[in-house]
């Protein structure tokens, strides 16, 4: 896949089938559109091509909000990758750029830059300034400047009952089992190894202290998570505890999240993990001794071991 960040930068394309929106999760509804796209490219000869913004339009629009994304922009990238896209295009939202009509985007961007044959949206999408842009027109603009649209059914959406609100949902509260069945695949978090306390070394369970660094990406609930952590290409076993660190009876402290790597002993200071969220262990509690508290990480790997089979 190649990755074009800004429209400009994009050479037009004599076929292009195109689709355009957040994507934010690249979930089982995203793929109905997804795969459609690839379909009729295929059958056309075209090449697919997916136009996205960064950062995300809430973001710009409405700076204070809580809005929290399932993915970052690198994320989402590998997962649009994974998927099957071949062009993926990531253009800077900015609040000019959010005054573009929908006349504008059409004629200038799909059409003029892009070089759109083919258009594939989603059921009830919107575009251009206010949101003002609709399918119907989509299919009042597509025979003037020479491309075909298509709309996914809101029945082939809905079937897959999903949608990005229902997944952070999931995701806010712990229920990374469901999130993952939504998603169709494992929720993912990616984190900078930073220096911690070393109290899990002191207790024979080392564990790496994620920076996430994006303040937008969704965090589950507190707890202990079973995982899996791809580290330059290889893939641990772990377990991963997202809290405030209340184990053995610390002051309440900013949200940290480490994860134990199963059978490693590497430095990972300074490193890049991507960590995959199977299965969700154990509340967060709080410990008298640093005894109970391993007595309990114990209990905690064995049963990781066991959902990780």
């Amino acid at each position: 896949m190649k990755v074009y960040y800004g429209i400009e930068s994009f050479e037009k394309r004599n076929k292009a089938v195109v689709t355009t929106g957040t994507f934010d999760g690249v979930h089982i509804g995203h793929r109905t559109i997804l795969d459609r796209l690839i379909e009729v490219a295929k059958k056309s000869k075209g090449e697919t091509v997916l136009l996205t913004f960064y950062p995300h339009p809430r973001m710009v629009l409405n700076p204070d909000s809580d809005l929290q994304l399932i993915n970052t922009i690198e994320e989402k990238t590998a997962l649009l990758e994974k998927a099957g896209i071949e062009h993926l295009i990531i253009h800077p939202f900015s609040k000019e750029f959010s005054r573009t009509t929908s006349l504008e985007f059409v004629r200038d961007i799909l059409v003029n830059q892009i070089g759109t044959k083919k258009l594939v949206i989603g059921y009830d999408h919107h575009f251009g300034r206010n949101r003002e842009g609709s399918f119907e027109h989509l299919k009042e603009f597509g025979p003037l400047y020479g491309f075909d649209v298509e709309e996914i059914p809101a029945q082939d959406i809905s079937d897959v009952n999903v949608s990005s609100t229902k997944i952070r949902a999931a995701i806010l509260s712990g229920d990374i089992e469901t999130a993952n069945k939504y998603l169709g695949h494992e929720f993912i978090i990616t984190g900078n190894v930073v220096d911690g306390k070393k109290l899990g070394r002191e207790l024979g369970f080392p564990t790496a202290n994620l920076d996430l660094e994006n303040r937008y990406k969704i965090i589950p609930a507190s707890g202990v998570y079973a995982v899996r952590v791809n580290h330059y290409g290889r893939q641990y076993n772990g377990m991963m505890n997202i809290g405030v660190r209340p184990s053995l009876n610390e002051e309440k402290q900013s949200l940290s999240i480490e994860v134990n790597l199963f059978d490693f002993n590497e430095d990972l200071y300074n490193q890049t993990l991507e960590v995959s969220l199977v299965k969700r262990i154990r509340d967060e509690k709080k410990f008298d001794t640093k005894e109970k508290l391993m007595e309990e990480l114990t209990k905690d790997k064995v049963i990781a071991e066991k959902i990780l089979k």
